[in-house]
């Protein structure tokens, strides 16, 4: 089973059609109604979902997931990136996403 990606808002509308285009599932908070909604909501959302959540707010999320770590909690993952042009964003992801299992985390 594939991981599936839930792009925070700060992540481009583009680059989840773009996903999408290629096979991955992927939502977004617009999609989902919770534009503007606080990062723990965000990551509460994710985590209801089963989801890896994208967004290119690093210094929030790694904060957050940080905090997680810390409490003993989990989640199914994040992504944290640089805003790069889509293209290369896209390159990397997929390269990412293929080599990711859902069930077991990374393939080796």
């Amino acid at each position: 089973m594939r991981v599936r990606l839930y792009l925070d808002e700060d992540v481009p509308l583009s680059f989840s059609e773009a996903l999408a285009n290629r096979g991955v599932d992927v939502l977004t908070t617009q999609k989902s109604g919770n534009k503007g909604n606080s990062d723990q909501d965000q990551l509460s959302f994710a985590i209801a979902g089963k989801r890896v959540l994208f967004t290119h707010n690093k210094v929030d999320f790694i904060k957050l997931h940080d905090h997680y770590s810390k409490n003993n909690r989990t989640h199914y993952g994040m992504i944290v990136s640089d805003q790069i042009p889509i293209g290369m964003l896209l390159r990397r992801t997929m390269k990412l996403w293929f080599s990711m299992d859902a069930a077991h985390g990374f393939n080796v």
